[in-house]
């Protein structure tokens, strides 16, 4: 069964830094794109970054320039740099990847991001 388990939300001042993770299991060839979108309340889902398995990546143009996206391939995990942050980043973020060579996608739980003005 994929899961896909994400890792360092918190609570963090306007300005601060947040890193977070997200370490996917139950495949065996890996994954393809992996990305992160977020939800804030009472707003849809969108994405803030996504990345391809050779590394090409795409941002929201909200959180560019501060917002970096890296994987590690070898274990199957995605991260999120999040430097510069804002109230408006404030949001449940979620993990989504592809297995590769598959049109399924899955959803971590969701780890939550508040920053305090």
């Amino acid at each position: 069964q994929v899961r896909l388990v994400e890792s360092g939300g918190g609570l963090v001042q306007d300005g601060g830094s947040l890193q977070l993770s997200c370490e996917g299991f139950g495949v065996i060839n890996g994954f393809g794109t992996m990305a992160w979108y977020r939800q804030a309340l009472g707003k849809s889902r969108e994405l803030v970054a996504e990345i391809t398995r050779d590394g090409g990546a795409n941002y929201a143009h909200s959180v560019k320039g501060r917002f970096t996206i890296s994987r590690d391939n070898a274990k199957d995990m995605v991260y999120l740099q999040m430097n510069g942050l804002k109230p408006d980043d404030t949001a449940l973020y979620y993990c989504n990847a592809y297995p590769r060579w598959s049109q399924e996608d899955y959803w971590g739980q969701g780890t939550q991001v508040t920053v305090s003005s």
